[in-house]
């Protein structure tokens, strides 16, 4: 039955270990991480230049390398996801369906933004500063609220109850705004604005598809408490929508 409800919000929500998916997300994931690594200190991109005739180069090594610890931090996140925060069993389908879709877009930024296609270094500035505001808040926002959930949810008295606490007190969906926040911040570094439709989509995909889903489930399982909730908390971005 549990997985019955699940299934409405487009995600299965059963609880499970799934130790070896979340290993190989894990791993991975990683993995993504130690290419986007060599092709900046490995010169990587220079290499699979020469392999195609071309004389490919990163011009913008800094920003490439404020980039990567951007991933990375996202890499320390995912694992606290993984390992800590999520109790709902992963499936194989989501692990296969989610890594090249991570590794597209993580290797895509650090070469966009590490000037593989223009000639040139883009100095730090005020704009950057904007956009590592923009990563750390949103990391803030999806990951801090996750936590507070989930301590408020392993007092035995709170067993049941729809979590409404926190920063979940700002917005219904505040780790979904949070991921569109700090994408947008981290494509901005990139200076390649035309990639800030990622997180445009990121936030679409939400609000259309996944909040939906997941509102039907919490509807059902919670009735006039999430009910009551849902009619004095805004959907997604705090205090307007």
């Amino acid at each position: 039955m549990e997985i019955a409800k699940s299934n409405k919000a487009g995600v299965n929500r059963a609880h499970g270990r799934s130790i070896a998916q979340k290993w190989t997300f894990a791993i991975g994931h990683f993995a993504i991480i130690i290419i986007c690594a060599w092709l900046i200190y490995g010169n990587g991109w220079e290499v699979l230049g020469h392999a195609f005739g071309k004389a490919w180069r990163l011009a913008d090594f800094s920003r490439a390398q404020i980039l990567l610890a951007c991933a990375f931090i996202y890499w320390l996140r995912h694992i606290i996801t993984l390992f800590y925060l999520l109790a709902r069993k992963v499936e194989w389908s989501e692990v296969l369906g989610l890594l090249p879709f991570m590794g597209l877009f993580e290797i895509a930024l650090v070469l966009l933004g590490g000037g593989a296609l223009r000639d040139h270094s883009i100095n730090l500035g005020f704009l950057d500063l904007v956009a590592l505001v923009l990563f750390f808040i949103g990391s803030y926002l999806n990951t801090v609220s996750e936590i507070q959930r989930k301590w408020w949810k392993a007092d035995p008295v709170n067993k049941g109850l729809c979590y409404t606490k926190g920063l979940f007190g700002y917005s219904m969906h505040i780790n979904y705004f949070g991921d569109t926040v700090l994408f947008t911040g981290w494509c901005l570094f990139t200076y390649n604005f035309w990639i800030l439709g990622l997180p445009l989509l990121m936030g679409c995909t939400f609000v259309y598809f996944h909040i939906p889903g997941l509102d039907s489930y919490l509807a059902e399982r919670y009735g006039q408490e999430f009910k009551i909730y849902s009619e004095k908390t805004k959907k997604f971005i705090p205090f307007i929508y």
